[in-house]
C-alpha cells in the first residue's frame, strides 16, 4: 500500500513542479549505481520502520547486535545485511562484521583495491555513527587463516576457523537475460498490448501513457496532454503489474513526452528529433517556491534570476615565474621565456608555476598533453613532474591537463598562448617516421590558420586549424599566412574584444609582415585562393565542455 502511494503522490510532486522531472522507482537491495551515488558512503537500511496509517511499528531499544553485511561495487557501495555465520562468508566479496567493541573488515582474496577502498569508507561510517566514534577497526585478509591476533579473534567469533564455501549459483552476478521487449496502453484503467514489427516513435500518441516493459527495466511514458489522472492510474498500473508478478529486481523509470531519457530513446528503432518543450527555470523555481511558502519556509532569494553565463573566476595569481620544458623521449628540454607558450599538438610539456599565496610562495606543476601527443612521451612526462613534486619535498600541487579540456587557471598562467599543429619532440619524430605519416608541423614559411579565442588579453588562445576555408567561423576572428602575406579575418559575428586580441595575437604569430584585414563576405580573390576556394562554413560559436562539480575523492591502501 505504502509502495503504490509512493508512486501517486511522485506523479502528483512532479506536476507540481512543472511536469518535466524523470521519476525513478528503486526497490531496497536492487538499487542502481545512480541512486546510490547520492549517499555517501552507503544506504545502510535499518531494521523496523515508521508509524504510519498502514504500519505499526513497537520501538524496542536494545543493546547493541552483532551484524555481518556484505559490501559489493567499486564506485558505489551495495550493502546488504546477511546471516551471522560463515557461511555467509566467500573468497570473492567484502564484509564488514559490527561487534559491540570492535568492527572487522573482512577481504576476500579475490576481491579487488578499489571494493576495499569503499568497504573502508562504510566501516568508518559505522564506527561514526552507532558507535560514536569509540570503537576499534581492524582489518582481516582472507587466506591468512590465524596470522596474526586481529585474525584470530574475528575466527573466533564463528567458532573458529573453516574452509569458506565458494558463492552458489544463485548468488552470482550474472548478465540479466534479454527479455522480449512488450508495449502496453494504460486505457480505461487497463494496460491493453499493442502489437507491432518495429517499434518506432509512431506507436506513441501524445494523449496516452505507454508502459514499455523490457524485462529489468520498465519505462512509463506520459503524453504531454494526458491528465494527471491518466498519469497516476499509469503509475499505479505499473506498480501493481511488478508486484503482481513478483518482479523486485525490475526498475522503472517514468517520464513526460518531451523529456525522454537516452536510454528510453535507444529502445526505439528511430527517434525524430523533437522541438524544445523544457519551461522556463524561472516558472519551475515559483512552483517549488509556492510549495516551500505554504509550509512556512523561507524562501528569499528562490524566486532571482538566474545569473547571467560568466567566464569561470580565476583562482591563482597572474604574477608569478613560469618555467616550461618540452619532453622528448625519456628527457626535458626547457624552453626559452620566448617560446614557452607555444605548445604542438604532437607533444608533451611540463610547466612550474611559482607566485606568491596567502602566507607562503604557492608551486604548481602540472603536464600538458596534445591530442596527437604519443603514448611514451605520456608516460614519460608523468614520470618527470612526479620527480619534480618529489624534489620539491612535495609542497607543489601537481596537475594533469589535456589540450582542448584546460582550465581557466591554465590560460591565466600562459595569458597568451599558441597551439600549433606536428610536433618537435624526438617521440612524435620517430612516431610519424615508423609509420609513413606526413609531418605537418608548423612552419613561419608555410601556409597557416589560426583560430582566435579568449576571454581578454589575460586569457587568449591562438589555435591553428586546417587551412581550408570550412574551418572558418563567423563568430570568431582568424589569421592566415603563407611565407608571403598575412590575412586577418574578422568573422560578422564578432565583438571588438575580439578584434583586439586578434591584433595582439599577431604580434606573437607573424610580426614580420604587415597584415591585410579581410571582412567577411568583403574578402579579396587571393584570401580565398590560399585556402584553397570558398566553401560554406559554421557560424555557430564552438561550445565548450562545462566543468562538472568538482569531486574529492580518498584514496586508502589497507594495512
Amino acid at each position: 500500500d505504502e509502495a503504490g502511494t509512493a508512486a501517486i503522490l511522485t506523479v502528483e510532486l512532479d506536476a507540481a513542479l512543472g511536469g518535466r522531472a524523470v521519476q525513478y522507482r528503486e526497490s531496497q537491495g536492487n538499487e542502481t549505481e545512480k541512486l546510490l551515488s547520492y549517499f555517501r558512503p552507503c544506504i545502510m537500511p535499518q531494521p523496523g520502520g515508521v508509524a504510519s496509517g498502514f504500519n505499526h511499528v513497537e520501538v524496542n531499544e536494545q543493546e547493541h547486535v552483532t551484524r555481518l553485511y556484505v559490501c559489493r561495487g567499486k564506485h558505489v557501495v551495495h550493502v546488504k545485511e546477511v546471516p551471522f555465520a560463515r557461511s555467509s562468508l566467500n573468497h570473492d566479496d567484502i564484509f564488514i562484521l559490527d561487534t559491540k567493541s570492535k568492527i572487522f573488515q573482512f577481504n576476500g582474496s579475490n576481491s579487488c583495491i578499489q571494493e576495499r577502498g569503499k568497504a573502508l569508507e562504510v566501516v568508518q561510517y559505522i564506527k561514526d555513527t552507532f558507535h560514536e566514534g569509540k570503537c576499534e577497526v581492524a582489518a582481516v585478509e582472507d587466506g591468512k587463516l590465524m596470522a596474526d591476533a586481529e585474525a584470530g579473534e574475528f575466527w573466533a567469533l564463528f567458532g573458529g576457523f573453516a574452509p569458506l564455501p565458494r558463492k552458489t549459483a544463485s548468488e552470482e552476478t550474472g548478465e540479466e537475460t534479454e527479455a522480449a521487449v512488450k508495449l502496453l496502453c494504460f486505457n480505461q484503467g487497463q494496460l491493453e498490448p499493442i502489437g507491432f514489427e518495429s517499434l518506432t516513435h509512431d506507436l506513441l500518441e501524445t494523449n496516452k501513457c505507454y508502459l514499455l516493459d523490457c524485462g529489468a527495466q520498465m519505462y512509463v511514458w506520459m503524453g504531454r496532454t494526458t491528465s494527471l489522472q491518466q498519469r497516476k492510474g499509469a503509475s499505479e498500473a505499473a506498480e501493481k503489474l511488478l508486484t503482481g508478478d513478483s518482479r523486485t529486481k525490475s526498475h522503472v523509470m517514468k517520464m513526460i513526452e518531451g523529456y525522454e531519457t537516452v536510454t528510453f530513446k535507444s529502445k526505439f528503432n528511430e527517434w525524430p528529433p523533437t522541438p524544445d518543450l523544457k519551461l522556463s527555470s524561472e516558472d519551475g523555481r515559483g512552483k517549488v517556491a509556492a510549495l516551500l511558502k505554504s509550509q512556512g519556509l523561507d524562501v528569499k532569494g528562490l524566486m532571482k534570476s538566474a545569473p547571467v553565463t560568466e567566464e569561470p573566476e580565476s583562482y591563482i595569481d597572474c604574477t608569478g615565474h613560469l618555467q616550461v620544458w618540452r619532453v622528448n623521449g625519456n628527457a626535458k628540454t626547457l624552453l626559452a621565456s620566448s617560446e614557452q607558450s607555444k605548445f604542438y599538438t604532437g607533444d608533451c610539456y611540463i610547466f612550474q608555476y611559482t607566485y606568491t599565496g596567502e602566507d607562503k610562495e604557492e608551486c604548481l606543476i602540472g603536464t600538458w598533453f596534445g591530442n596527437k601527443s604519443v603514448e611514451e612521451e605520456r608516460v614519460s612526462a608523468i614520470s618527470l613532474a612526479s620527480k619534480m613534486v618529489q624534489a620539491a619535498k612535495f609542497q607543489a600541487t601537481m596537475a594533469r591537463l589535456y589540450e582542448g579540456k584546460e582550465p581557466i587557471q591554465f590560460f591565466v598562467i600562459f595569458q597568451s598562448l599558441q597551439v600549433f599543429k606536428g610536433g618537435l619532440s624526438s617521440g612524435y619524430k620517430k612516431f610519424i617516421a615508423e609509420n609513413g605519416l606526413d609531418d605537418d608541423s608548423y612552419s613561419e614559411a608555410g601556409l597557416a590558420l589560426f583560430r582566435i579565442q579568449g576571454s581578454g588579453p589575460e586569457n587568449m588562445q591562438a589555435i591553428q586549424v586546417d587551412a581550408v576555408s570550412s574551418s572558418l567561423n563567423s563568430s570568431y576572428c582568424y589569421i592566415l599566412h603563407d611565407g608571403n602575406s598575412v590575412f586577418t579575418w574578422i568573422g560578422n559575428l564578432t565583438t571588438s574584444l575580439d578584434q583586439e586580441l586578434i591584433e595582439r595575437q599577431l604580434d606573437a604569430i607573424k610580426s614580420d609582415l604587415p597584415s591585410r584585414s579581410q571582412k567577411e563576405g568583403r574578402e579579396t580573390d587571393k584570401f580565398w585562393e590560399l585556402l584553397g576556394g570558398k566553401v560554406k562554413y559554421s557560424n555557430k560559436k564552438i561550445e565548450t565542455e562545462q566543468e562538472s562539480d568538482p569531486r574529492l575523492f580518498s584514496c586508502i591502501l589497507p594495512k
